[in-house]
């Protein structure tokens, strides 16, 4: 499965990694390589524990266009 992330540095320097499709699925790390890495696991994670439990894997994702 591929899943879209988005990787943002915090005020105290610290890389922070999410994925949207699966809420509260979020990791950190203190490279973006590592927050990278991190967040594959806690994809893993996630996706075994809502299985287990018998939820949606994932929620709907869109992109939308808004002009600025």
């Amino acid at each position: 499965m591929k899943f879209v992330v988005t990787v943002d540095r915090d005020e105290d320097g610290v890389y922070v990694a999410e994925c949207a499709a699966i809420p509260g699925c979020v990791s950190q790390g203190n490279t973006e390589k590592e927050a990278l890495d991190n967040i594959k696991d806690a994809i893993r994670q996630c996706l075994e524990v809502r299985a287990e439990r018998g939820m949606p894997l994932t929620v709907a994702t869109y992109e939308v266009d808004i002009a600025v």
